[in-house]
């Protein structure tokens, strides 16, 4: 398995895509969180074809936090089912990487109440 993903989700508002990236990245589960829109998407829903401008989200993390990625968002989106996937980083520069592991790693419980 792959140490570190890049997980996308697309929202309806740049501000929800802000609101999603800022938490992300204030619970440290994300090393990068970036913002692109607005896009068109194109979908099924509901028995018929639907399009909307959107923004995406592509959020460089390790594989390890998928989970609380994935709940961060699901508190944050507004839509019924959010496109929340996952694609493993096989390569990458190494100082990226690094930077990545380093900026993911949280605090103790015990130093965040000093």
């Amino acid at each position: 398995m792959a140490e570190f993903i890049q997980v996308s989700t697309t929202v309806r508002t740049k501000e929800k895509a802000d609101k999603i990236a800022d938490t992300l990245l204030v619970e440290r589960i994300a090393g990068c969180v970036q913002v692109l829109g607005p896009i068109k998407s194109s979908y099924w829903w509901e028995g018929r074809i639907e399009h909307a401008e959107e923004w995406i989200c592509f959020i460089k993390a390790k594989a390890s936090d998928y989970s609380m990625i994935e709940s961060s968002i699901k508190r944050v989106h507004d839509y019924d089912i959010p496109e929340i996937i996952a694609l493993p980083i096989l390569r990458g520069s190494p100082d990226y990487l690094n930077w990545i592991r380093r900026e993911t790693r949280r605090r103790p419980r015990s130093a965040l109440k000093s």
